[in-house]
């Protein structure tokens, strides 16, 4: 009872205490000369404003289709933003993810601004608390935060800028001095809430990197003991999409302003560029609904249902940030390869800021091609781009070894773009015989081909890899949508249509006991490499009458896996289904498919342990046929790491001769499959470069339904235009 007394007395909503409408003192708009310098300065891209703002503020999740071909930030020769650097972390098999939307009544993004009581207080604290509905404020929102009384005076603003022209170290001496102000405004001024502020940049003045800002004065205040005394809102023109805003609250953010994507989104819908949305409040009201719906699905992924649960939980793992950095500003966070310290994170800042304030920045913005490939030669790099998919096309339909020659150089010779392309093989000086090597017959049968499911690929396109794989011996793998029984005999011409691998996913779509009792493999999805922690997607506009009876469902409706296996909470429950599927189908082998990140090597000895056969770890280059841009981007990890961990660790614990390795993400030639081998792995799953084979040309429309060369659609028009063959596919295995 007196704990529900305080709360009623001292909690208080801030919609109590935002002024009514007709009063509200509205934000200043600013120019378009001057928003465009803005945009410039933070980074902003046109092709972002295209793929990623415009569907926010349309209030839609942005969606894309064929995974990441594009280099890690660490070796894109592109300045990029701090926040990708970082990976989100998800949870699989243990700790299982929640289904954001099934669960939604257990998921709130409800934050509370202000002083706490220490877990080991017996008094209660004197000071009020203010209430947020939602971790993203508006311009008005953030505005009463200063008007509220029982905050008077305690709440400090801090510059979070820097002068590019101080020198090399001009970042790092602004960063310290930053967190020491913080200190400072807590320890003797009494300071509720800190308010970290990039506005205010100018020609000698340039923001700090936010995540930068907020990570070294979360750490300061910890270390201090004083980090219960006040909370952190951040006020950035920096932060713009759902993974963005997820870095911040996940580093100690409690409420985050995003002062110019608003008014970038308001800019937008008053210039007619968001379709579906002309009113400028309209368009930042669905902006602020979609990012809130993209962090519970963030959230959901690591199996965390409110936000105050995730806010300073540091559910990341950096790829590509030096020790120093780590230390200071995100302790705690895994790193695996080290990188870049203060001095790199500053050039890359300047670089902007030079752009902003020079003659570029009254010039339109770039169009980097980060999600899409750029037309201009200086364009962001693409694993998968026109010359490495043309050549493909050109060797699988000619089968020459100069093609395929010419294939290899156009997709190894490149620049660093991934882990394996930093490694250099080490020749002895007398080769073997290559009598002494695995004929190409044994080493077909290592391959495999990626779980894309009927629904995803046209019927064409699956029946094509099925077929293809079987002629060599090697496997096919479903996907989670099922099979039609009629490809389980043998055809009349003696080619076999059927899957060997059958996929079991956590919605169960077409899984019943004579799909099982067909295959020669059955794998058990706990997560994927474009979107860990989430389950597949299909458009409603790709269930075709024949999808919905393989998937048992109704055409035209939209289907939703969920993230978890609503059967498998624990390393206990896994086994049991391994179990159970080893009793429905003997002669199987069982997989269970784990995607890379830190610690997916005790994932892995645990699922050996569960008498598991094979492991499959995926990367998070894999393509896909649907998902968030956000999780395409920014979820996984690469599967050289997560292949070298679960290798090492299984030798460790005495399982690795339980168990074979398989691995994936974005495997194109030997080269790629002789790396994977010497980290570990016996098998080799590809997916996209199957696909290519089969006649894939990378248009990256599959979520829409419109590939316009048959193999990504249900379309029947589009279907007819399907000219792939599995004489292509085969030629290209072998050339491998």
């Amino acid at each position: 009872p007196v704990y529900g007394e305080w709360c009623a007395g001292h909690l208080v909503s801030l919609s109590e205490v935002i002024a009514p409408k007709e009063n509200r003192i509205e934000a200043t708009e600013v120019t378009d000369s001057d928003l465009l310098v803005q945009q410039h300065a933070f980074g902003y891209d046109a092709e972002e404003m295209d793929c990623v703002l415009a569907p926010l503020a349309a209030g839609k999740e942005p969606t894309g289709s064929m995974g990441d071909d594009t280099p890690l930030a660490i070796l894109s020769r592109k300045p990029k933003l701090l926040y990708s650097y970082f990976k989100q972390l998800f949870a699989q098999v243990t700790n299982p993810p929640i289904d954001p939307l099934r669960e939604k009544s257990v998921m709130s993004l409800a934050a509370a601004l202000g002083p706490r009581m220490g877990l080991f207080d017996t008094k209660l604290a004197p000071e009020a608390v203010l209430r947020l509905d939602s971790p993203i404020l508006l311009d008005h929102e953030f505005a009463a935060i200063e008007t509220v009384p029982f905050l008077k005076n305690g709440v400090v603003r801090l510059p979070a800028l820097f002068r590019p022209d101080a020198g090399p170290d001009a970042l790092a001496d602004a960063v310290h001095d930053l967190a020491r102000s913080a200190l400072k405004a807590v320890e003797r001024d009494g300071a509720k809430i800190l308010v970290l502020s990039d506005k205010g940049i100018s020609k000698n003045h340039a923001p700090i990197p936010m995540l930068l800002a907020v990570g070294a004065v979360q750490h300061r205040l910890i270390r201090s003991g004083l980090r219960l005394k006040c909370d952190l809102v951040v006020q950035t023109g920096e932060a713009r999409d759902t993974h963005q805003m997820a870095c911040l609250i996940g580093y100690g953010a409690s409420a985050v302003h995003p002062w110019l994507a608003l008014a970038t989104v308001r800019s937008m819908a008053s210039a007619g560029k968001i379709p579906e949305v002309a009113d400028p409040a309209q368009a930042e009201q669905h902006y602020k609904s979609a990012v809130e719906s993209g962090l519970l699905k963030v959230m959901a992924r690591m199996g965390i249902s409110t936000i105050a649960s995730y806010r300073g939980a540091q559910v990341f793992e950096a790829i590509g940030i030096g020790g120093k950095v780590i230390e200071e500003c995100f302790v705690g966070t895994a790193s695996p390869i080290g990188g870049i310290g203060y001095r790199q994170i500053a050039e890359e800042a300047n670089q902007r800021h030079a752009r902003a304030f020079g003659e570029a920045g009254q010039g339109p913005l770039p169009d980097d091609g980060n999600y899409r490939v750029a037309k201009k030669a200086d364009g962001e790099f693409h694993g998968w781009n026109p010359k490495v998919v043309a050549s493909m096309h050109k060797f699988s339909k000619s089968g020459e070894a100069g093609q395929y020659a010419n294939f290899v150089r156009h997709a190894d010779e490149h620049p660093p773009a991934t882990i394996k392309d930093l490694l250099r093989i080490r020749f002895p000086d007398e080769g073997l015989a290559i009598g002494d090597v695995e004929p190409v017959e044994d080493i077909l049968r290592r391959f495999t081909t990626a779980g894309m499911s009927l629904g995803a690929l046209s019927p064409e396109a699956h029946e094509t890899l099925a077929i293809a794989m079987n002629r060599i011996g090697a496997k096919s793998n479903s996907g989670e949508g099922g099979e039609d029984p009629s490809r389980f005999s043998p055809r009349p011409d003696g080619d076999s249509a059927n899957s060997a691998i059958k996929q079991v996913a956590s919605g169960r779509f077409g899984v019943t006991a004579e799909y099982l009792a067909n295959a020669r493999e059955i794998e058990i999805k706990m997560a994927q490499g474009a979107k860990p922690g989430e389950g597949g997607q299909l458009p409603g506009h790709k269930v075709t009458p024949l999808i919905a009876r393989l998937r048992f469902s109704v055409p035209g409706v939209t289907l939703i896996s969920p993230p978890p296996h609503h059967d498998i909470y624990s390393i206990e429950d896994l086994a049991q289904l391994i179990l159970d599927l080893k009793e429905v189908n003997p002669r199987a082998k069982v997989c269970v498919k784990l995607v890379s990140s830190s610690g997916v090597g005790t994932i892995a000895a645990g699922v050996a342990k569960a008498y598991a056969d094979v492991i499959l770890i995926s990367g998070h280059e894999g393509g896909t046929g649907a998902s968030p841009l956000s999780s395409i981007k920014h979820a996984g990890s690469d599967w050289a790491l997560g292949l070298a961990e679960a290798h090492q660790v299984l030798v460790m614990n005495g399982l690795r001769n339980r168990v074979t390795l398989r691995t994936d993400g974005g495997m194109k030639t030997a080269r790629d499959i002789v790396i994977a081998a010497i980290l570990g792995a016996e098998e080799f799953n590809f997916g996209t470069a199957a696909l290519i084979a089969a006649g894939c040309a990378m248009f990256r429309v599959c979520h829409n339904n419109t590939c316009p060369v048959g193999v990504a659609t249900q379309r029947e028009d589009l279907r007819a235009k399907f000219r792939g063959k599995p004489e292509h596919v085969v030629a290209y295995f072998q050339a491998v």
